[in-house]
């Protein structure tokens, strides 16, 4: 019998295998979704080096946290203080991004990562988190939906080989005076 995946915060160490996750994660699950010239741009070398540089600048607000499974790296999520479009932080927390090897989706995985991250950004005394998730990428929004997060009406384009890409916002409110 395997063991299940656990949580635990990523290292540097983990950085080749969270790159391949991420990119393997959209190739699979962009495909149709984003322009294909994007996705066959995605590099797991380059990835990998700007994950070492956001663990290595890091002030601690940022959550790194990988999914393991027998000693090996499936998944990735990272969260933290919500991102305004002009790059100002507010008091939301946010998923920034959430990936699990595709070989191992419906296996825990990913509502492992999105437990963790919750609890953690939480911690943090965000009264809210929140997410953005492409509006076609019906699997995510079900997935995002059945851990209690629900769309609010925001939208904006992801701008991808110049092509828009539709995402809409999702939030879930962590504490009792986090308005919905």
């Amino acid at each position: 019998m395997t063991a299940g995946p656990h949580v635990r915060d990523m290292t540097a160490a983990d950085c080749e295998a969270v790159a391949a996750a991420r990119v393997t994660g959209w190739r699979t699950a962009y495909r149709g979704l984003v322009p294909q010239t994007y996705l066959d741009a995605l590099s797991v070398e380059r990835d990998a080096e700007r994950r070492r540089e956001q663990l290595a600048r890091g002030d601690g607000s940022v959550v790194h946290l990988v999914a393991e499974r027998a000693g090996e790296v499936i998944g990735w999520g990272c969260g933290g203080p919500y991102r305004e479009e002009s790059g100002a932080r507010t008091a939301d927390g946010e998923v920034y991004a959430l990936y699990v090897r595709p070989d191992h989706w419906s296996t825990g995985a990913g509502r492992l990562l999105l437990a963790g991250l919750t609890a953690r950004v939480a911690a943090q005394g965000h009264p809210r988190l929140l997410l953005w998730v492409l509006k076609a990428n019906d699997r995510a929004r079900r997935f995002y939906e059945r851990a209690g997060f629900a769309p609010d009406g925001a939208e904006e384009d992801f701008v991808a080989d110049g092509i828009a890409v539709p995402e809409v916002r999702y939030v879930r409110r962590l504490t009792e005076g986090g308005a919905r």
